[in-house]
């Protein structure tokens, strides 16, 4: 991950500079951006490992950005967002953002986030397995997931969560449990996973799935595999 590209979409001027300091100092290379446009077309262009993404840009919106940036690349985010803005982070996740902190926030604090997505990123491939649960199918190494015969299309995180629940079956797993596990966090706002968990449930049914993702109600979810 040292030397990894991050780009920093912000129109505070002070933000930019103590961020980027932070994430220079932690061996990242940075680019920084003051507005949503800028930042769509240099992540399009020059897509960077990481993108840091402020929602209240001008000239495009940072959801705006997020969305069309995920119809183009796949470059992991982290959304910068107001404390009082819950909507708009839980929209943020639901376009795939991969994680977000509130402002205002520490440094310190982001330059971890940052190191905990892109180890994520970078990650090296899993080993050869495809999970079957009838019409489903999951090929981990290729990560493909199809239905019928049929593709679904899943964020990286949607694709993960579906691959660890579907990998231990009938097993119950807490919020924070799927935190550590699939994000590979000890820190974040369980929302995260029961946003992607709703995701993953209307993208499964819009395929034709049967349910298969089960709410343990004060635990957590579960995934129940087809009788047979």
């Amino acid at each position: 991950m040292g030397g990894s590209r991050v780009l920093l979409a912000d129109d505070d001027p002070t933000v930019r500079d103590v961020v980027c300091r932070y994430l220079e100092r932690d061996g990242l290379s940075v680019e920084t951006v003051a507005d949503g446009r800028q930042a769509l077309d240099r992540a399009v262009a020059a897509p960077p490992d990481l993108l840091v993404l402020d929602l209240m840009l001008p000239g495009l919106g940072g959801l705006e950005v997020c969305r069309r940036l995920r119809a183009a690349v796949p470059v992991p985010v982290i959304l910068l967002t107001a404390l009082g803005s819950e909507d708009d982070r839980v929209r943020g996740l639901e376009l795939g953002a991969d994680d977000y902190v509130t402002k205002p926030f520490s440094p310190r604090e982001l330059t971890l986030r940052v190191r905990s997505v892109l180890r994520r990123a970078v990650a090296p491939p899993p080993r050869p397995v495809v999970l079957l649960d009838g019409d489903l199918v999951v090929d981990v190494a290729a990560r493909v997931v199809t239905a019928a015969g049929r593709a679904v299309e899943l964020t990286v995180r949607e694709f993960d969560l579906l691959a660890f629940l579907l990998g231990h079956p009938r097993q119950a797993h807490t919020r924070a449990e799927l935190l550590d596990r699939v994000w590979g966090w000890t820190y974040a706002d369980h929302a995260t996973v029961t946003v992607h968990v709703r995701r993953l449930r209307e993208k499964l049914a819009a395929a034709g799935l049967a349910p298969r993702v089960a709410t343990v109600w004060g635990v957590g979810y579960r995934y129940d595999p087809l009788p047979g």
